[in-house]
């Protein structure tokens, strides 16, 4: 797991991102990163308090999903992504660090937009667990 983290806001929400696998079964764009199956991709969760913004995700299917320490919390611009959303669930590819060119600067890539949680899970989103037939 590579790194997650949250921040309180003062209405005593909190707002939780992770970075994650993207699902092999999700068939959403890729938005031209590069983010096919397998690649990281940043989460953002806003919610009344951490334990819930996991159970969110975890509702969603995504079942190992944990969130240790706070090595690589919301920057301000997430949190203002997050609750601008309706849904309060958004993902886009992670940022990958860049080698450094001739110059020693790192060259700035054009961030990828948010989409919302349905199009990383797929046209069906979550069925549920599958069930015995009776």
């Amino acid at each position: 797991m590579a790194g997650g983290g949250f921040c309180r806001l003062p209405n005593g929400t909190v707002v939780v991102a992770l970075t994650l696998t993207r699902p092999a079964d999700g068939t959403g764009p890729c938005g031209g990163t590069g983010a096919g199956p397998g690649a990281p991709v940043r989460v953002l969760v806003h919610a009344a308090n951490r334990a819930r913004a996991l159970t969110r995700l975890r509702n969603l299917g995504l079942r190992a999903v944990y969130l240790r320490g706070n090595d690589r919390p919301p920057t301000p611009d997430e949190v203002t992504a997050v609750l601008h959303h309706p849904d309060g669930l958004l993902w886009r590819a992670a940022p990958q660090a860049a080698p450094a060119g001739p110059t020693g600067l790192v060259p700035q890539s054009p961030q990828e937009l948010w989409h919302p949680i349905r199009a990383l899970l797929g046209p069906a989103g979550y069925a549920g667990p599958a069930r015995p037939a009776a």
